[in-house]
């Protein structure tokens, strides 16, 4: 250790932490204080593998300071422990019929001792002898094999002495004793006599199905022979006389549930061991009719669209015979009718083949719902066995019918109008529309919506209910007649869908009730006088432009007179002028025309308003009043 300090304060001392009995540490007094470790007791590598400690140097200055390093101490191995053999008299027995080769026993010797000193072989002490030629070891795991066949007639027992080494040179030695067991060198005969196979399955108990005797060539316990049947409840062995034995049924058999039985029947003498002889019996049981068909439900349910294609497999039913051949040959037919009952359904048929359901023509739902007929399977034993299933057919609806308008009714005849004050706030229910479908399930949900209307933000027709609601108040905007169609559909794929006709008058009181009735009657007649109208209103627009025209061109031609010296108007020509004027049909002036039409209203009126005219002379406005007088009616609504 090394210390900056000097004098006092450098490093005064070393020790050991934790102390131990096998080291201790020893250091000089004077200025070089070498410190040496010092083997105190001698060590065992067996017992202690490693030793570790502190070795601590501490200085004298106040307070003192330390260092601290780890030492760690690896005990190196010697060969100071020999092998030691597990036991000292190893024995082993072997068959003498046990094949070359075969495993006698296993010596085991351990050593403490590692490494080189403690790698263990193993040989034979002696080096030829009669026991080892017929015996081998390995020298690393210590097995003893067979090398040769053994007689137990020629020698009992063999016994030799194994040396085990370790890599140092010790050695320690055991003694080994393989004893050789004899064997019974014959096993049973087993001689059949007779034996049946099939073996029909309604067989009595008690019927011999094989005739078999036993021998054995050995003698005394070797050559005394027992016969067992393993595992049968249905068949047992019985002692005939001497040595034969008889296979016979115990109960009665079902080939349905075994059809083959193999029976192994063994005979083994009383040897030690016992060589045995197995001999196998196979015994096939034949069939018999004696299982009816089962159907693999309890019942069927089939469905099938309504509207289907003629002869469209629904369905098929199966049914299962556990005999075989021709007694699990099923065949199916419908069930015929008792006198008391109904014939069966002609729609429906089942193939006698494979239990396929078929419907024979087109059902309607809203006629038949379900249909439940009596399927019997029958097999081809003699006599043949019979077993039946109820069927089960659900017509499943289709959406084929558009739904029905009951109210307003949607005849012939104008519907009635409903009315509506012109005071009813939005929510006023005005009717409502009810309408049924025929079909069923979501075929049959309805759905209300308004597909036109005189003024579709004037109304809102509930989408479940079909109830017919203002949206908004009415204003003076709002005709008086609102014609509506509301649109009725279902919710099949594809929906169907019918419409709903009904009109509303909105009224200031319902004392005006007769009027707008009054005008259903003529709402055609309204509506071609309307165009009529029309047609009309164009006509005279044309009429007054041609009017116009021709006056501007009288008008320029006048101007032009006037610029040549000539009076264009004066006091007693303007009054012949416009008394042309007023023959002719025009006018110095442009009237204004008014034009009011209203949808769903019996009138269309014409307004025709007054000219504006200059301030004339009192001539000229007397002659303006003869021209007003002469259309008296001019303002008038036509």
């Amino acid at each position: 250790a090394q210390d900056l300090d000097v004098g006092s304060n450098g490093i005064q001392a070393y020790s050991i932490a934790p102390e131990n009995e096998y080291f201790s540490v020893s250091f000089g007094n004077g200025d070089d204080k070498d410190v040496e470790l010092v083997l105190e007791k001698a060590l065992d590598r067996e017992e202690q593998a490693e030793v570790g400690f502190s070795l601590i140097a501490v200085d004298g200055g106040s307070p003192p300071r330390s260092g601290t390093t780890q030492i760690r101490i690896v005990v190196l191995d010697v060969n100071d422990n020999a092998p030691i053999f597990t036991q000292k008299l190893y024995i082993g027995q072997v068959l003498e019929n046990a094949p070359e080769g075969s495993v006698v026993l296993r010596v085991v010797a351990t050593d403490q001792d590692v490494g080189v000193n403690g790698n263990i072989t193993y040989q034979f002490r002696q080096s030829v002898s009669t026991s080892n030629s017929a015996f081998a070891i390995d020298p690393r795991s210590g097995e003893i094999k067979l090398m040769k066949h053994l007689d137990f007639e020629v020698a009992e027992n063999h016994e030799f002495n194994v040396q085990a080494t370790d890599g140092g040179g010790l050695s320690a030695i055991c003694k080994v004793l393989v004893e050789v067991v004899d064997v019974n060198d014959n096993a049973p005969e087993l001689v059949v006599s007779s034996f049946t196979s099939p073996l029909p399955e309604n067989a009595l108990p008690g019927t011999v199905v094989a005739l078999f005797t036993v021998r054995d060539r050995d003698s005394g316990a070797n050559g005394k022979v027992s016969c067992a049947l393993e595992d049968q409840l249905a068949f047992s062995l019985r002692p005939a006389y001497k040595n034969y034995y008889e296979l016979v049924t115990m109960s009665t058999l079902d080939r349905e549930e075994t059809g083959r039985y193999i029976l192994s029947v063994t005979a083994a003498d009383a040897g030690s061991p016992p060589l045995t002889t197995t001999q196998t019996f196979t015994v096939d049981i034949s069939d018999i009719n004696d299982n009816a068909p089962v159907f693999n439900q309890s019942s069927y349910t089939m469905y099938v669209q309504e509207n289907n294609v003629p002869t469209v497999l629904v369905g098929a039913v199966r049914a299962t015979d556990a005999d075989m051949g021709p007694n699990a040959k099923v065949t199916y037919f419908l069930a015929p009718a008792q006198p008391t009952e109904q014939p069966p359904c002609s729609c429906i048929s089942v193939n006698s083949e494979n239990g396929h359901v078929f419907v024979l023509r087109p059902l309607d739902y809203e006629q038949v719902r379900q249909i439940e007929v009596l399927v019997i399977a029958s097999d081809a034993g003699s006599p043949p066995l019979r077993s039946n299933v109820t069927v089960r057919l659900v017509v499943v609806d289709e959406n084929d019918n558009a739904p029905k308008v009951l109210y307003p009714a949607q005849d012939s005849t104008p519907p009635s109008s409903e009315l509506v004050p012109v005071s009813a706030e939005a929510g006023y229910l005005i009717t409502k529309v009810v309408a049924v479908d025929a079909d069923s399930g979501q075929n049959s949900w309805l759905s209300y919506h308004l597909l036109r209307a005189t003024d579709p933000g004037l109304f809102v027709v509930g989408a479940q209910s079909g109830e017919v609601r203002l949206k908004r108040p009415v204003t003076e905007r709002d005709a008086v007649k609102q014609k509506l169609i509301v649109l009725v559909r279902d919710n099949g794929r594809p929906p169907l869908s019918a419409t709903a006709a009904l009109s509303a008058l909105l009224l200031n009181d319902f004392s005006d009730v007769r009027l707008p009735h009054s005008n259903l009657a003529t709402e055609d007649e309204s509506n071609s006088l309307t165009a009529y109208l029309i047609i009309s209103l164009t006509f005279v627009s044309l009429l007054f432009l041609a009017s116009l025209t021709a006056f501007i061109t009288h008008k320029i031609c006048k101007r032009k007179k006037l610029k040549d010296g000539q009076v264009l108007y004066g006091t007693s020509n303007l009054q012949s002028d416009l008394v042309d004027a007023a023959t002719a049909g025009t006018f110095p002036h442009g009237y204004c025309y008014e034009i009011s039409l209203t949808t769903g209203s019996g009138n269309s009126e014409f307004k025709f308003l007054k000219p504006v005219l200059p301030s004339l002379p009192p001539q000229q406005e007397r002659n303006q009043t003869v021209r007003q007088d002469s259309y008296p009616n001019s303002s008038d609504r036509h």
